[in-house]
């Protein structure tokens, strides 16, 4: 923000609040949200963070004066990998999953999140309410590490291959809350050697790479002994009935297509465990 001379104003409330939360998934929320009212706000323009207290809740808002939402992109603002068409969101780097992440850990703590906007060029603001640890008088117990993850499903290993830094590491923070272990690559040749060393249950593997393009990576991985047991994932923006026929032909388990419902990922890799010996 400050490179872009943006002028952050933040409010804070006059006594403390207390919240029973993890705060570094908290310092997450609020950083994710900032930066992607930097990257929609012009240059000199205005960002702000209020935090307040009304009844039971703690209210986060995050406002700025960019260039705003029209009411049909609203709804789909928390998908993964979402794309705003605008020419101005085009030039810049997207909003990949950084809000997924956002809506997936507010609601990991009993919160919610919602977004709004009076349309294209006015701005928008992001609402975060969180339960109030209502004990004021001694200090919030602290959070189970990891709270909201699964404890009785199987861990896998995956591996997130995407040539957007953003999304791939966003992601892999996302699955790794849920409980997997993750690693990241992000393009073509780096996707193969991780693969082969780590050589992880699942790969959710983006078609459109550099260096490789992803069904070249698919290619190489089913023809190393080592790679015929893995679940490969097309997770690409590239939908068509020949997409789709091309990833099937070079080896891909499923073919999912941006933007990707979080919860339809986790059936999909609930079904692609591997069976505990």
């Amino acid at each position: 923000c400050e490179s872009m001379g943006h002028q952050l104003n933040v409010t804070l409330p006059a006594h403390p609040v207390y919240l029973h939360a993890d705060p570094i998934r908290l310092a997450q929320v609020v950083d994710n949200l900032l930066t992607n009212a930097c990257k929609f706000t012009d240059p000199d323009g205005r960002i702000d963070l209020l935090v307040e207290p009304e009844g039971e809740q703690v209210v986060l808002r995050v406002r700025d004066n960019g260039i705003g939402m029209t009411v049909q992109q609203l709804p789909a603002v928390f998908e993964m990998f979402k794309q705003l068409d605008t020419s101005l969101e085009r030039s810049r780097s997207g909003l990949g999953i950084g809000l997924t992440l956002v809506k997936s850990l507010v609601e990991m703590h009993g919160g919610t999140v919602a977004a709004r906007s009076a349309g294209t060029g006015q701005g928008s603001e992001f609402v975060i309410s969180l339960p109030a640890w209502v004990a004021m008088s001694e200090a919030p117990p602290q959070p189970e590490p990891d709270a909201g993850a699964p404890t009785s499903a199987v861990a896998l290993t995956i591996l997130v291959v995407d040539d957007n830094r953003d999304s791939a590491t966003s992601l892999a923070l996302l699955l790794k809350m849920t409980g997997h272990e993750t690693y990241t690559a992000y393009d073509g040749v780096e996707a193969v050697e991780s693969a082969a060393t780590f050589q992880p249950d699942v790969i959710l593997l983006d078609i459109g790479l550099p260096k490789l393009n992803g069904l070249e990576v698919a290619r190489k991985i089913r023809a190393a002994p080592w790679g015929k047991r893995m679940s490969l994932v097309a997770l690409t923006g590239w939908g068509q009935a020949e997409d789709r026929r091309r990833s099937a032909e070079v080896g891909f388990n499923a073919h999912l297509v941006k933007p990707v419902d979080f919860s339809a990922l986790t059936k999909l890799l609930a079904e692609l465990r591997p069976t505990p010996v």
